[in-house]
C-alpha cells in the first residue's frame, strides 16, 4: 500500500565519473567567471548612468525641473529590477555553479559526481 520513498537525482543532473569531467572544468570555470565579470560591468554602467541622471536633474533650476519631469518612482523600480536585481541573481547562480565545479575538481577522480546540464553541454 505504501511504497518506500526512493530518491532519484533530478533529471537536470547527469551522473559521471569525476575523471571524465576534470579536463573541461578549468575552461568551464573561466567562462563562468568571465560571464560574471560582464554582468557586473553592465550593472556598474547602469548605476553610474542613474547617478549621472540624478545629478543632472538635481542641478537643474526649479523651472527646468518642472518642465522636464522626472521618471516616476515605479519606473525606476522596474528599471532597478531589470538592470540590477535580476542580473545579480544570475551572478549568484553562476557563483554556485563555479563552487560546484571546484568541488568536483577537488573530489576523487573515481568518484561519481552530478553534472548540471550546462556543464554537460560544455563537455560536448
Amino acid at each position: 500500500m505504501t511504497d518506500p520513498i526512493m530518491y532519484t537525482a533530478p533529471a537536470r543532473f547527469k551522473q559521471r565519473k569525476a575523471a571524465e569531467v576534470l579536463p573541461f572544468l578549468n575552461a568551464y570555470i573561466a567562462k563562468k567567471e568571465q560571464e560574471i565579470g560582464e554582468i557586473e560591468q553592465m550593472v556598474q554602467r547602469y548605476e553610474k548612468r542613474r547617478l549621472l541622471e540624478e545629478r543632472a536633474y538635481q542641478s537643474m533650476s526649479a523651472l527646468r525641473r518642472l518642465l522636464s519631469g522626472k521618471k516616476p518612482d515605479h519606473h525606476l523600480a522596474v528599471e532597478y529590477i531589470h538592470y540590477v536585481k535580476k542580473p545579480m541573481e544570475k551572478v549568484r547562480m553562476l557563483r554556485l555553479e563555479i563552487e560546484h565545479a571546484r568541488a568536483i575538481q577537488h573530489s576523487e577522480p573515481t568518484a561519481v559526481v552530478a553534472l548540471s546540464q550546462d556543464l554537460e553541454a560544455e563537455m560536448h
